[in-house]
């Protein structure tokens, strides 16, 4: 059963997410804000409340700040995630995302995270090594922290895979290149993530494909291209799947990503069909893209995305 399965993820570089709500903003005017929340994310923060929001046992590890833990905390508390969290010198970054929800925009503005030293590295190598022991799954996402080696996504892979773990990963540029030879189970670019990974356009849906087969051929077992509105292509050696959510108005862009990766984990964990977890995994995206709020909605709403996810096998 699902709930057997411990799943652990790693956030190298969380965020406080302060996300503002202001309708018709413009750059360099004076807007006033309608609304706005602080939560605590970071990639694989995120995923680790969308998974324990879908019933799965979750530990989280990574850095954090720390002089600014208490939103993180809270909310680790209330979802019942085992925090294994180094925490290292100096305050857990923030992320400013305003949001005009007029013309459903989101403008990203996004802070440097603190640098963890030598010590605080082989501390998280060590956590890792212990949450191996009863974690079947490691979802490792985000971007690394400057000063922080980039080979550090494909060392901990290296040192997960050794184990007998399953990885996704879900990050970009060097960090990417150097750990996608380490063939972790998963991955997820977006389609400007796997432009800057091929060094090439890719303008038509046969050169997306083509791209993403020779990732397969490196030993990568499942890779998804997410596309925006357009939906998104999950591949394996044996299925090729297009899932195009329909159309749904846009509330925040926050996380949505991360809930896709999160549905397909929570897919493969339960061994469903490609088709099937394809289906999960944008049902769970539009949820994030649908709502402000954190984490999943019950069970009816995600069920009823579900329902509107179109298939097309390519």
């Amino acid at each position: 059963m699902s709930d057997q399965v411990r799943i652990a993820t790693v956030t190298l570089n969380p965020a406080i997410d302060q996300t503002i709500f202001i309708p018709n903003f413009q750059a360099g005017k004076v807007n006033r804000v309608s609304r706005a929340q602080s939560n605590a994310g970071g990639k694989g923060v995120n995923v680790a409340s969308f998974l324990a929001d879908f019933g799965f046992d979750i530990s989280v590890t990574g850095f954090l700040g720390a002089e600014n833990p208490h939103l993180f905390e809270r909310l680790f508390s209330q979802k019942q995630i085992e925090d294994c969290f180094v925490r290292i010198a100096g305050l857990t970054r923030t992320g400013i995302k305003i949001i005009n929800d007029v013309t459903q925009e989101t403008t990203d503005i996004n802070f440097p995270g603190e640098t963890p030293n030598a010590e605080n590295v082989r501390t998280l190598f060590q956590a890792i090594e212990m949450l191996a022991a009863d974690c079947q799954w490691f979802v490792l996402a985000g971007s690394i922290p400057a000063g922080v080696d980039p080979n550090i996504y494909a060392d901990l892979i290296e040192a997960i895979t050794r184990k007998g773990r399953a990885v996704a990963l879900d990050t970009s540029g060097e960090s990417l290149r150097r750990a996608i030879g380490r063939t972790p189970s998963l991955i997820k670019p977006n389609i400007h993530e796997l432009e800057e990974l091929t060094g090439t356009p890719l303008t038509t849906q046969a050169e997306v494909l083509q791209a993403a087969q020779r990732l397969l051929d490196g030993g990568i077992e499942c890779v998804i291209i997410s596309m925006g509105a357009d939906g998104a292509i999950f591949m394996t050696a044996q299925e090729r799947i297009l899932a195009t959510p329909p159309s749904v108005p846009v509330l925040s862009t926050v996380g949505a990503g991360d809930a896709m990766v999160s549905g397909m984990v929570a897919g493969r964990i339960r061994q469903l069909p490609l088709a099937e977890c394809a289906r999960l995994a944008t049902a769970f995206s539009l949820s994030a893209i649908s709502r402000v709020e954190a984490g999943l909605p019950d069970m009816a709403t995600l069920n009823t995305f579900k329902e509107q996810v179109v298939i097309t096998t390519l």
